[in-house]
């Protein structure tokens, strides 16, 4: 069991743990001799005693390690520690490219194909490595937050030519982004690759899946028979252009791909230009269902050919129905031959998907994990997930609360969608130390979270000594204090300087009109004050200033102040009979 603070192979000490796997566990570890973060990925305890995948797992790393470009997660060391296989990868902070979709739903056009071109660029360099990933999905793409993407798992990367443990005959990647040739029962190819990515832009642009079903092998079914849904039919913004790289990339048929990622690639940079804006529509070359190498059954009428070309005795060469009955015969064996090749394939078919099917699975602990970690627990099980989202001040943002509708050990049925809920952190947040800060910055902060920020300014003109050396505008003091958390329709107080005389608001109920004389008299202010009768105000309250508040004062100007007057009341009089 691998714990915190444990050392890997005496260097790379145990942070925490940040991702599990079917076939390996992540952690996040610090590297005590060159100082710095990485991700040691440890196979599992369980496997570490299974020869095969020991042999796979140490086969990515040398086919990893080979790799250098700025959009692949780079290779650091592998090794063995008292019976741990471990790799030691480059720490990425940043999302999953699956968990951006699930919150933003469709990128934009130029978002997708600049993420559509770091990973063309980054799966060639695998290419001319003599390498195929297996399994690009968006899961296994990391988003840094200045956009960057890095592909991540070669750990079902194959050297193309490696002549053991080809898993010709398995089905590895997840079933959503699995080419038909592979769910058909055909081995993993460039032209592979290619149609994973093309799946995967499919995702970006339109922030859902090509293929839905009840379960995984349904969806392999239409992965291997149905067209890809028109994607300017649902976007009619979408370029020609831009949906002919998918349909390109997605052909059922291997025939019809992309031949190299590179020429994908070129195909995502002219996209948007000027010359490709009257582009129509791709027709494909090669029939879509030759999925298969064509099987060629021996001409009939040569077997029978063949069949007589002996000597013929006069009983052979008496009218009769022996040859008809040797035609008959042949047809037979030609029937059955093709019932034969019928029913291996859907027999290969079912044994290929036999391990994705609807079988009963218990939902594992996921409450406090990672949403990569429980997305990936989820997948491993044959599951879907559906993220929502809420509040919480005990589990960080980002990471599992709890399942929305069922609980731990519920039994579900594989391929099913299992409702999780993430955290999106404490409802509210602390603040900071606002003092020395421009005070209409913070406001703008502040409002723009829900709260309510009053502005009262402190005039500093008289006191430069406490105040040598702030500007106007700063921040003085705040009426919450630093660690103190704020919610939407929380208030503030925000005390400013000012170097400058300012109105006040005379309105606010502090003044009267001896407090405006004396202030109108200090700064060299002609006061005005006019009655107005009115029965809405107490008499002698201040209703309005002809200068706003917190404007500068300057000599010489005239101020006219409003005052409420109680209105006359005239008394009935009084008739003498």
């Amino acid at each position: 069991m691998i714990i915190k603070g444990q050392k890997i192979d005496g260097r790379y000490q145990i942070i925490r743990s940040i991702g599990e796997g079917g076939m390996a566990n992540v952690y996040l570890a610090y590297d005590t001799i060159l100082d710095r973060e990485v991700a040691v990925k440890i196979l599992r305890g369980d496997l570490a005693g299974d020869e095969k995948f020991v042999k796979r797992f140490q086969r990515e790393a040398k086919a990893a390690s080979s790799l250098n470009h700025p959009n692949i997660v780079e290779m650091y060391d592998v090794g063995e520690d008292n019976g741990n296989y471990f790799l030691v990868m480059e720490y990425v902070d940043g999302r999953t490219l699956k968990s951006l979709i699930k919150k933003r739903g469709a990128l934009s056009l130029t978002e997708t194909i600049d993420i559509m071109l770091q990973l063309t660029s980054a799966i060639a360099h695998a290419h001319d490595s003599y390498l195929i990933h297996r399994d690009i999905k968006p899961q296994n793409v990391l988003m840094l937050e200045d956009g960057r993407a890095k592909i991540t798992d070669f750990g079902i990367a194959v050297a193309l030519n490696s002549n053991e443990l080809t898993q010709t005959n398995s089905v590895m990647g997840s079933v959503h982004y699995l080419p038909p040739e592979q769910a058909n029962g055909g081995g993993a190819s460039i032209k592979s690759d290619i149609y994973s990515l093309g799946i995967l832009m499919y995702e970006l642009l339109t922030g859902k899946l090509p293929f839905k079903g009840e379960n995984a092998v349904e969806i392999a079914i239409k992965q291997m028979k149905e067209p890809i849904p028109s994607l300017t039919k649902q976007n009619p913004m979408i370029p020609q252009s831009v949906e002919n790289i998918v349909l390109r990339a997605c052909a059922k048929n291997p025939k019809n791909r992309y031949d190299s990622a590179n020429e994908m690639y070129h195909d995502l940079e002219m996209a948007l230009s000027e010359e490709m804006k009257d582009v129509k529509r791709i027709t494909y070359k090669y029939p879509e269902n030759d999925l298969e190498e064509t099987k060629v059954l021996p001409n009939i009428s040569e077997v029978v050919k063949e069949d007589n070309q002996g000597e013929k005795s006069d009983e052979d060469m008496k009218p009769s129905n022996k040859k008809s009955k040797k035609l008959t015969i042949v047809v037979v064996i030609a029937i059955l031959l093709c019932l034969s090749i019928a029913i291996s394939a859907v027999v290969g078919a079912y044994m290929i998907l036999q391990g994705i099917q609807n079988d009963d699975v218990k939902l594992p602990a996921i409450a406090g994990e990672s949403i990569e970690s429980a997305e990936t627990k989820l997948e491993d099980l044959g599951l879907y997930i559906e993220i929502e989202e809420a509040y919480s001040d005990d589990i960080a943002e980002g990471y599992v609360i709890k399942y929305s509708s069922k609980k731990e050990g519920n039994e579900v049925k594989k391929g099913a969608t299992v409702e999780v809920t993430v955290s999106k952190g404490p409802d509210g947040f602390i603040i900071a130390d606002y003092t020395g800060q421009n005070v209409e910055v913070i406001k703008a902060e502040l409002e723009s979270k829900g709260i309510k920020v009053i502005k009262t300014y402190k005039n500093i003109s008289n006191d430069i000594k406490e105040y040598e050396n702030v500007k106007e505008n700063t921040i003085l003091s705040q009426s919450k204090e630093e660690g103190t958390r704020l919610k939407a329709g929380d208030v503030i107080e925000l005390v400013y300087a000012t170097l400058v005389e300012v109105y006040p608001d005379f309105t606010d109920g502090t003044y009267d009109v001896t407090k405006i004389q004396n202030f109108c008299d200090d700064n060299g202010i002609t006061c005005v004050f006019e009655d107005v009768v009115t029965a809405d105000y107490p008499e002698g309250t201040i209703i309005s200033q002809s200068r706003e508040k917190e404007t500068e004062v300057k000599k010489g100007v005239i101020l006219r102040v409003q005052v409420a007057k109680a209105p006359v009341v005239e008394e009935d009089p009084i008739i003498n009979e």
